[in-house]
């Protein structure tokens, strides 16, 4: 009877646990965003072009401009034709479909704000989603006498080859693991001493 109970009480358990995964494989969502490019290629893309305008490149209808800083900064002045979407809203539904619109109709989306780092952060998220129409405007935003002041961003550029930096690298890496699969094990060789013979104790 003791059996039986026992049984019954496995048979439960492992009915609730089939249907608790089952609940779990049904309503399990994949996420909204999934990056596109993972990080080695978008380094890699990003140090072999140039992904900085000025300001006297905007003038274009090819051109849509996104101010990322928050709505209070944008309506103390912006941009002419500037869009504000700022950074903490980028990942919204409605805001990606505007940048899939963007990106199926071939426009070219530059991203600024306070300053280059300030869009820095939402051009590099967007780009690994797989939004490549991106480029960033080296321009910094301040106020005099709550007029909007505008002036290009002399962007420092890095002494060395990053790019050239990142190809050694790799290759450096791939040569030393060729080489270590090729190295045989180094065997260990233990040396026995002959132990002396003891001179016969005692006699006849």
């Amino acid at each position: 009877m003791k059996e039986l109970e026992k049984v019954k009480r496995i048979s439960i358990v492992s009915t609730l646990f089939i249907l608790a995964i089952l609940i779990g494989v049904l309503t399990f969502e994949r996420p909204k965003n999934m990056y596109a490019i993972n990080t080695k290629v978008t380094l890699e893309k990003l140090t072999a072009n140039n992904y900085l305008i000025s300001l006297n490149e905007i003038n274009n209808p090819n051109i849509i401009l996104i101010d990322v800083r928050s709505q209070f900064e944008y309506d103390k002045g912006y941009l002419k034709n500037a869009i504000n979407i700022s950074t903490p809203d980028i990942l919204s539904q409605e805001n990606q479909e505007l940048f899939k619109e963007f990106k199926d109709n071939k426009k070219t989306v530059v991203i600024y704000g306070k300053n280059p780092q300030e869009a820095n952060i939402p051009f590099l998220l967007l780009y690994q989603l797989g939004y490549d129409n991106l480029k960033l405007l080296a321009v910094e935003n301040n106020y005099l006498q709550n007029k909007l002041i505008t002036s290009q961003s002399e962007i420092e550029k890095p002494i060395a080859d990053i790019k050239a930096f990142i190809d050694e690298s790799t290759k450096n890496l791939k040569t030393t693991n060729t080489e270590t699969d090729k190295k045989e094990p180094i065997k260990k060789v233990i040396t026995v001493q002959k132990k002396k013979k003891k001179a016969a104790e005692g006699g006849c």
